[in-house]
């Protein structure tokens, strides 16, 4: 059986970037790992060395929109990050609407009871999962549409 290559996620701040892969049947999403910004060029390079290692064939950036769907300042600013990745990367980069996302993450650890500094740690990587769960989610159910 031949495996299918996996979706990245990420969840693109100042500080830090979120990054969660699928799993091979893209049911669900697990945190990988919290990448701490440093210089565009070395964010790139992590980003392709991980879409390497977990042989991705597709990223999908969490895109912060303000509530009312407009673009805002942060969001400006991982557009400018995606068109840089797309260049980097020999692979579609998509976006998909990110709202509340990492708001969702933190209830989630907060109802685990995860402490304050532990949340902070693993924050951005929960954030990058539900994006990528949103987004394989979406897929499925337009798969499952079209099959009707």
């Amino acid at each position: 059986m031949k495996k299918e290559k996996r979706i990245l996620g990420l969840d693109v701040g100042d500080k830090r970037i979120g990054v969660a892969v699928s799993d091979e049947l893209m049911l669900t999403a697990q945190p990988v790992e919290v990448i701490h910004r440093t210089l565009l060029e070395s964010d790139l390079e992590s980003i392709a060395e991980l879409a390497d290692m977990y042989d991705v064939r597709l990223v999908v950036v969490g895109m912060p929109l303000m509530l009312d769907k407009t673009v805002g300042r942060q969001a400006e600013k991982v557009e400018h990050f995606v068109a840089e990745l797309k260049k980097r990367l020999d692979m579609p980069v998509e976006t998909i609407d990110e709202r509340l996302s990492t708001s969702m993450a933190e209830r989630v650890m907060i109802d685990a009871g995860v402490r304050r500094k532990k949340r902070r740690q693993y924050i951005d990587a929960l954030a990058a999962a539900g994006i990528l769960q949103v987004f394989m989610d979406r897929q499925r159910n337009m798969s499952e549409h079209d099959a009707d």
